[in-house]
């Protein structure tokens, strides 16, 4: 059982993510100061300081945190498909759909994610890529039992579709958010669902 103090400290840190990842969104991350994270978050400064050593250390770990998150869905929900006896494939599929509800529900920390990842003078550089490794690693995993199932030829490379495909779903979602809002959920999982079983082409 957790201490008070540690559910305590685990709350404000949530509060400051969240006040973090939605300024550094709106303005990007040299504009934001640690006293605007402090106000939106409704915490004196000094608690960002208590909490995290510096702007930076706050950002790398709201990058572990977020990342975290969406690494721990993609698991979670290939997990249940092959629970329910599912495909290595269908697997892939689900976890396709809850990359997408990751992203609709933290729209915030997927933008700041991606704009990121394209930035290579970071001082969290390396984090991002530790961060972004986790989350591709439990997608090669089920490209990995897919191809030694059979299900998938051996001629694909794991390491770059595993990654074509979290960059289809983390694109693709920003592209409905921003521009296609109307279209719902299950619309666009059924979009990305064809090109994963490969029906685009009309075979």
């Amino acid at each position: 059982m957790e201490s008070s103090g540690t559910t305590r400290r685990q709350a404000t840190r949530q509060k400051l993510y969240e006040a973090a990842v939605t300024l550094i969104a709106e303005q990007g991350f040299s504009a934001t100061t640690v006293d605007e994270i402090a106000e939106r978050a409704g915490v004196a400064k000094g608690t960002v300081y208590y909490n995290f050593k510096s702007k930076t250390e706050l950002f790398e770990e709201l990058l572990r945190h977020g990342v975290g998150l969406l690494t721990a869905s993609l698991r979670a929900a290939a997990e249940e498909s092959q629970e329910r006896g599912g495909t290595r494939v269908e697997a892939l599929d689900a976890m396709i759909r809850a990359g997408l509800a990751f992203i609709d529900r933290y729209p915030a920390f997927t933008q700041l994610y991606v704009a990121e990842l394209w930035r290579t003078n970071r001082a969290w550089q390396s984090t991002l890529l530790v961060v972004r490794q986790e989350a591709v690693a439990v997608v090669e995993d089920v490209l990995r039992e897919a191809v030694r199932s059979s299900e998938l030829s051996e001629e694909i490379d794991v390491p770059l579709t595993a990654a074509a495909l979290v960059g289809m779903v983390l694109v693709a979602a920003l592209d409905w958010q921003a521009f296609q809002p109307e279209r719902s959920i299950d619309e666009v999982h059924s979009a990305l669902s064809l090109l994963l079983h490969g029906r685009v082409s009309g075979h």
